[in-house]
């Protein structure tokens, strides 16, 4: 059943091409055309959106404004200028393009609900401005559009759809090469984790900003094929109420699915219309709580759900049959119902309708992985040399200060190549802070870092990350959402040259990339024991996997110095000892290691030096052996001192 499935989910794609281009041989009234096409148009739109919102997790209120500035720069350049539309739809694009990068700049600053308040605000502004700047929009007036003239003949209403339709299917390719490239994947890691993707070499802030110009350049397209297409432009079409149709659109479809933009671009457009008809209600209400009732019996017959995580959708849909034969006229209550299925939808459905259908079908896309030429030893970190006679990380009296509060005080730190630097401490001894001053996301107060004889401290951490130095985190920051390969192509990134026009034009120089790129990840995934987990998502990975991953990733950056931040921490016993043979056969690899550990038997079995710190001062630095028998780091752990060194290397070892 499941391989059926694949079969059909990879021929409806032409299924689907093959019927949007036969409508005008169905379809012959212009009104239903013209619906369709501006379903069309919409899902451009959409294909933009679901990049800012799906991938990069962004939430986006702008986007009726950029609508309507592309729609309002064809708008004018015909009115003014009387240009052709090959030369408006390409301003369009590019004027819309650079809003976006604009739109942008907050999102580098604020997430969450301050960011959607001002993409809000940038909408609103856009409406006003238009409304207000008479002299070149014509205000309330609006502007007068007429279709495009191609080669001397002035296009029908059946002629504009086919272009319509040729434009819809050409942004959707390009997106879909886009989002299935590793800018799909960065993107994508920017969603689940912006402080790791900036530590894997994916720059947060050139990303964030790539991300909105592509999905600007969408609107714009859309708005420019939206005012030929209406033939009348006026500032009210592009109102809040127009932007958060088009955030519903990809939610209710389906986010990161191309077929759910589409899905969503006809619910927007068609729902409204479909529920002035109360007969036409009646039937869709009974459909929904038949199709809801069944599907609650499969699941709860499967043991997928408890019946109390089931009684309440099953009940509301039964109840909103019910509700349909008592109305009369649903022109009242057409807006409440159609907030009501949304909010039903958003709450029970959060991967929409396409997600709904994918797991009732039991289907999930599968990530091709190459597991030749894997070479457990040598596969996945190659090096130069492995001298052991030169520092290649020195940190010079450094001091991070919070407010009045100083986590690290002149703290001097030299690492020897091809070294294991274990860097120990109580907690809030400053371990955490000194990983995150050496990593560029924190800019020291004072003092100075070199690796490699290049000064590093005030670079940002995907430049640090890309010049060497690959790190882990405390707390697991893996891209849940994405397979363990792909994660570990995330860590890749930087191997990747080809430009967005070879993405575009499917480029067989960036096929070969994408090829190589997981050869290399099937490598370092059996490095890290973790082959037969290659296209399982990382958060369905059980925690000490988890962490394998997280270190097999930050080697996919071919680093000559590995940070790992408490790797150990919740970890079993096997999966302890699993940890120090990974970190061992890292080290024999060549890699530099500075280890950050509360396990004092791990630091003990791989540290070739010990650095300990307390209250942000180092007080002891030696051989593991030296650091168990220091009373200063006895005393550290401990708050007393004690004389005989046996105990004092039993009691610190317990204690770490």
């Amino acid at each position: 059943m499941r391989i059926n499935m694949k079969k059909i989910l990879r021929i409806a794609p032409w299924f689907g091409v093959i019927g949007i281009l036969l409508v005008p041989a169905f379809i012959h009234n212009p009104y239903y055309l013209h619906l369709i096409e501006t379903i069309l148009i919409y899902a451009i739109l959409l294909f933009g959106l679901d990049i800012v919102v799906g991938y990069t997790g962004q939430v986006s209120l702008g986007h009726a404004g950029l609508f309507g500035i592309g729609s309002y720069t064809t708008g004018v350049l015909l009115l003014k200028l009387g240009l052709p539309f090959y030369l408006t739809i390409p301003a369009s694009i590019l004027t819309t393009a650079a809003f976006g990068a604009l739109l942008a700049l907050p999102a580098l600053r604020v997430t969450g609900p301050y960011l959607a308040m001002v993409t809000l605000a940038f909408g609103t502004i856009i409406q006003i401005l238009i409304n207000e700047m008479s002299f070149l929009t014509e205000g309330p007036m609006g502007i007068k559009v007429t279709k495009p003239v191609i080669f001397g003949i002035k296009l029908t209403e059946t002629g504009y759809y086919y272009f319509v339709a040729v434009m819809m299917l050409l942004a959707m390719l390009c997106v879909h090469r886009i989002l299935k490239s590793y800018l799909g994947r960065a993107f994508q890691a920017l969603r689940d984790s912006p402080i790791a993707s900036d530590c894997m070499g994916v720059s947060v802030y050139r990303y964030k900003v790539l991300a909105f110009v592509i999905s600007a350049a969408l609107a714009g397209l859309a708005g420019s094929l939206y005012a030929y297409s209406e033939e009348y432009i006026s500032p009210n079409t592009y109102n809040f109420e127009l932007t958060i149709l088009f955030l519903l659109a990809v939610i209710m479809g389906g986010r990161k699915s191309r077929a759910g933009s589409l899905l969503g671009a006809l619910i927007v457009v068609m729902l409204p219309s479909l529920l002035a008809d109360i007969d036409l209600f009646r039937k869709i209400a009974t459909g929904a709580a038949f199709f809801g009732l069944v599907f609650a019996l499969i699941t709860f017959v499967r043991a997928r759900a408890r019946w109390r995580d089931l009684l309440v959708p099953v009940v509301a849909l039964i109840g909103m049959a019910l509700f349909a034969y008592k109305l009369e006229s649903i022109t009242d209550w057409r807006l409440t119902i159609f907030g009501l299925m949304t909010l039903f939808v958003v709450y029970y459905l959060q991967d929409g309708i396409v997600g709904f259908v994918m797991s009732l079908t039991g289907y999930r896309s599968r990530h091709i992985t190459s597991h030749t030429g894997a070479n457990e030893n040598v596969g996945a970190v190659q090096f130069q040399d492995s001298q052991t006679d030169r520092c290649i990380l020195s940190a010079d009296q450094i001091v991070m200060q919070f407010g009045g509060l100083k986590a690290l005080n002149r703290v001097d730190l030299q690492i020897m190549k091809g070294t294991v630097h274990g860097l120990i401490g109580p907690n809030g001894s400053g371990k955490s802070t000194m990983m995150n001053v050496l990593t560029g996301i924190y800019f020291p107060t004072d003092g100075k870092v070199n690796y490699g004889g290049i000064l590093i401290s005030g670079k940002t951490p995907s430049a640090i990350a890309l010049a060497g130095i690959a790190r882990t985190f405390q707390n697991v920051q893996l891209f849940g959402e994405m397979s363990a390969t792909e994660n570990i192509l995330v860590g890749l990134h930087h191997s990747f040259g080809s430009s967005l026009w070879d993405i575009l034009v499917a480029n067989r120089s960036d096929s070969r990339h994408e090829a190589n790129a997981r050869q290399r990840a099937a490598s370092i995934l059996g490095f890290v024991g973790l082959s037969d987990l290659a296209d399982e998502e990382a958060r369905n990975l059980p925690y000490g996997k988890q962490r394998l991953l997280e270190i097999g990733r930050a080697l996919a950056l071919n680093p000559g110095l590995l940070l790992l931040d408490e790797p150990a921490a919740g970890l079993t016993a096997p999966d302890i000892k699993e940890l120090t043979e990974i970190i061992k056969k890292i080290k024999g690899s060549g890699v530099t290691i500075i280890l950050i550990e509360h396990h004092m038997d791990v630091v003990m079995s791989v540290c070739d030096i010990v650095t300990v710190l307390d209250f942000g001062q180092k007080i002891a630095e030696g051989t593991p052996a030296e650091i168990q028998g220091d009373t200063r780091v006895i005393e550290a752990y401990l708050g007393s001192s004690q004389e005989d060194t046996g105990n004092a290397k039993t009691a610190t070892g317990e204690t770490c």
